[in-house]
């Protein structure tokens, strides 16, 4: 068992098992006829098909496999509680020195990540450095494009 806690909403949670779902249900059978049809096809030393057969039952395999061990090592976040310190599950306001417009994100576990979605990684950079805080305190942010200093304006 591996000792790296997987930080899931309920959400995330659910969105991982219908994934799960699908590839065993849906995308293992699809591909493992694909894989059939190629081998069907003859000799498989230069068959295209073949070869591109195994990299997709690759792929789905090990995507299986990664979404099992998270979901085995999941800890469960529900809405945050933690009275106004941004945590694992919170949404936190913030706002960029020198920059007026407010942004919002929901500090979620690295396997659910996705910052076009709002949804940050606890250990990504802006996720640390937020993690712990309260509204009014300014954290600053190392980035490749320098250092960045972001205000808390508002956790939920």
């Amino acid at each position: 068992m591996s000792e790296r806690v997987h930080f899931l909403t309920p959400e995330g949670k659910a969105k991982l098992e219908r994934e799960l779902t699908r590839l065993k249900k849906e995308k293992r059978p699809e591909v493992a006829a694909n894989l059939r049809a190629a081998i069907q096809e003859g000799d498989i030393s230069e068959n295209a098909g073949y070869e591109e057969s195994k990299r997709e039952q690759a792929f789905v395999e090990g995507r299986i496999r990664e979404i099992e061990a998270i979901l085995a090592d999941a800890e469960i976040v529900e809405d945050s509680d933690s009275h106004g310190t941004v945590d694992v599950g919170s949404r936190v306001t913030i706002s960029e020195q020198g920059v007026s417009e407010y942004e919002t994100y929901q500090i979620v576990g690295s396997a659910e990540a996705d910052p076009s979605e709002g949804r940050i990684s606890n250990v990504s950079p802006l996720g640390k450095a937020l993690i712990g805080n309260r509204v009014g305190k300014k954290v600053e942010v190392d980035t490749p494009a320098g250092t960045l200093c972001f205000e808390i304006i508002a956790v939920e």
